[in-house]
């Protein structure tokens, strides 16, 4: 997709077309996640600070970023995809790679199901895409960069939108380019051979592999060779399912006020469950991750007896393991991250046949027994809420209570704005958090 988190954006809001729009915080310490093609005129790119692209580009809107509007979109164009062939391998929320052999028949040659996918993703979605025809993943892959959108200091080209690289033209087509485009290239291996005068993929094909043995490693090496050559025999594999969903957060100063992190938490656990239940899944999995002031990073995690999709339920486990930790010295970056997913059917299935287990029967919030530390979580238990014993009654509480309230709350957000209502442990409030309030 092109630009895609940006392009969403503008779908979203098309006051916003033709302007030079940043997906990021927009704060000192922010980066910057995507941007429209407007804003790479002036330089800005994705992972860079939001500071320096703020100081490349003054005029530029910032808009934070949504990850569950972006895999809304992404489900809708996989199964635009997958209409096409089954055999679709996703590499990214906005990117896959598709095997077409079986769909020739059917839908022709592969340059028409290139501009069919075009088609009907202008169609369907509203936005655009650029498409890789060749006979290996890593040469489509090069195809389609090189047919995007072209950005000069004119302002910005149209792109091809299909770029076809026949059989047998694969070593001229990577010739020019930098060793860098290859997978594997990283900043580090491209320094290595640009010591030894190889600095474009075609230099590296036409080098002994042997040379680039010593160069780059043994295992390394012949790998990159081959690549340069235009061979990869890889196979299109179907997507695996997602293994964790997160979202975390930079503060523009250090946080050492625990009720502000709450807050900050809050807002994260409401947006990454959003995400959980777009995508059909529950989590059994909660992990808090915090960065103080000096970059000393910890995590802490725990793991729930019984499946969960609200944020009352996660957000109970995320503030009792945000509990657990001294944070006065200050917090630069808070995160939390969901693991153990699993069918949100099969999940609610599993749910209902499963007993009760002793101790964890359902209790009033507040009750707690008092007996310290539990399942991997250190230190006391909160002077309120559940104890640490008492936590996955406490979630299973949340979840029983909220389960069929979550659904009315995304049907009342995609109407209304996300910022109409929120969740919390203690009931609905009007307004979601809003994330620049602990800024």
């Amino acid at each position: 997709m092109d630009a895609f988190f940006a392009a969403v954006e503008v779908l979203d809001h098309p006051a916003l077309r033709g302007k030079p729009v940043v997906v990021g915080g927009a704060g000192r310490r922010g980066v910057v996640a995507a941007c429209t093609y407007e804003a790479r005129v002036y330089g800005v790119r994705s992972a860079m600070p939001s500071f320096v692209a703020r100081g490349l580009c003054p005029h530029a809107v910032f808009v934070e970023g949504r990850p569950w509007r972006y895999a809304e979109e992404s489900g809708r164009l996989h199964r635009i995809l997958e209409a096409v062939t089954p055999a679709v391998e996703g590499i990214a929320l906005d990117e896959a790679f598709l095997d077409v052999t079986t769909a020739r028949r059917l839908l022709g040659e592969p340059v028409e199901i290139a501009h069919r996918i075009r088609t009907e993703v202008r169609d369907r979605l509203g936005l655009t895409c650029s498409v890789g025809v060749a006979g290996s993943k890593l040469v489509a892959k090069l195809a389609s960069e090189a047919a995007k959108p072209v950005v000069t200091r004119a302002g910005v080209r149209p792109g091809a939108g299909v770029v076809v690289v026949p059989p047998g033209t694969e070593r001229a087509f990577l010739a020019e380019l930098p060793v860098g485009a290859l997978w594997g290239v990283g900043p580090v291996t491209a320094d290595r051979l640009a010591s030894h005068g190889i600095t474009t993929v075609g230099a590296l094909a036409e080098t002994d592999p042997l040379i680039v043995r010593r160069i780059v490693g043994a295992t390394h090496g012949p790998r990159l060779v081959e690549l340069a050559q235009g061979r990869d025999p890889r196979p299109v594999v179907p997507s695996r399912p997602a293994v964790s969903m997160g979202r975390e957060t930079t503060f523009p100063r250090d946080i050492a006020r625990r009720r502000d992190l709450e807050v900050a938490l809050a807002s994260l656990v409401d947006r990454t469950v959003r995400h959980l239940r777009t995508a059909g899944v529950m989590t059994r999995c909660v992990t808090v991750k915090i960065r103080f002031g000096d970059f000393t990073t910890i995590t802490r995690s725990r793991t729930t007896l019984t499946p969960l999709d609200t944020a009352p339920a996660v957000g109970a486990i995320g503030v009792a393991l945000l509990d657990t930790v001294e944070v006065e010295r200050g917090v630069r970056l808070l995160g939390v991250s969901l693991t153990g997913l699993t069918p949100a059917a099969a999940a609610s299935e599993a749910t209902q046949t499963q007993p009760t287990l002793p101790g964890l029967e359902l209790a009033p919030a507040g009750v707690g027994s008092g007996q310290g530390p539990a399942n991997g979580i250190d230190g006391p238990p909160r002077a309120w809420g559940p104890s640490v014993a008492d936590l996955d009654g406490e979630a299973l509480r949340l979840q029983t209570a909220w389960s069929g309230i979550a659904g009315s709350v995304d049907v009342i957000r995609s109407r209304f704005g996300d910022r109409a209502i929120g969740t919390g442990g203690n009931g609905l409030r009007a307004g979601a958090v809003d994330p620049e309030a602990w800024a």
